[in-house]
């Protein structure tokens, strides 16, 4: 199951049922496992901490040293979770002090081409379409799909279920549920054809489709929409997820299809 042609340090550590192909290194501070096949041209570097049944493709590098002239060389960790696949060419770069680890969560697809930045926190269940790119701290929730060739600023956050559109400039924060799309990014709408592929029912559907309107249609500022939603709306684990997310959203929220923001060519980053 171990190519001749492959480079192992005798210190990395190798479940059962590991394959490694040929040309392909792999560091002495690397756990790997079982079942996972590590394709050929392959770079595992120290810090390399690899699930179980996972499938890694050519030309990927796991737990390079981060992108960030603030990394003094600490000890840091590039985590992916069990059954995750990452394509072609595939980078996802380790942790800096700040964070100590990237992550890349259980039963996702990473494509081609796609960058993981330093401290990024992905999900369980996530798609990366491929080319996307992204900066340091980025937390993407459960669930969540980003379309290919989306650039994603340092710290923003995409919440769970939420579907963005390829091509995308993500510089404000991603709502759970949502679709979001245009240029600069807007809120299009609920993420329904997601949400019933995974179960949601179409109550719970419509209570979400409620909470937004509210957010994004009701004419009132983001904190006054939010305490009618607290007061009018039933006290759901949804409605509990979209309040914390919008509350805790450092760099703001992506705005609503009407707004004066979403109507004006951009000239440049907010910050």
């Amino acid at each position: 199951m171990i190519s001749p042609l492959a480079h192992i340090h005798p210190s990395a550590r190798l479940a059962a049922g590991v394959t490694v192909e040929p040309f392909t290194t792999i560091a002495g501070d690397v756990e790997i496992g079982e079942n996972t096949w590590i394709g050929p041209n392959v770079t595992i570097m120290n810090g390399a901490r690899i699930g179980a049944h996972c499938q890694v493709f050519p030309g990927a590098v796991v737990a390079g040293i981060p992108q960030d002239l603030k990394f003094a060389g600490e000890v840091t960790t590039a985590h992916i979770g069990d059954y995750t696949v990452l394509r072609e060419c595939v980078t996802v770069n380790r942790g800096t002090v700040e964070a100590g680890r990237t992550v890349v969560g259980a039963h996702c697809l990473v494509q081609a081409y796609v960058h993981v930045a330093h401290d990024c926190h992905v999900g369980h269940h996530c798609v990366i379409s491929n080319a996307t790119q992204m900066a340091g701290h980025v937390l993407v929730g459960d669930w969540a799909i980003i379309g290919g060739t989306s650039a994603l600023h340092q710290f923003v956050s995409v919440g769970a279920h939420a579907f963005v559109g390829g091509g995308s400039l993500v510089r404000k924060d991603v709502p759970p549920f949502v679709k979001a799309a245009r240029e600069p990014l807007t809120y299009a709408g609920v993420n329904s054809v997601g949400l019933r592929r995974r179960g949601y029912s179409e109550e719970q559907i419509t209570e979400i489709h409620e909470i937004y309107r509210t957010l994004y249609l009701s004419g009132l500022n983001m904190q006054d929409a939010l305490v009618r939603i607290e007061a009018e709306l039933p006290p759901t684990p949804e409605r509990y997820q979209v309040v914390k997310f919008v509350r805790a959203a450092a760099r703001g929220i992506i705005k609503g299809p009407g707004s004066r923001y979403a109507a004006a060519a951009p000239e440049g980053l907010e910050d």
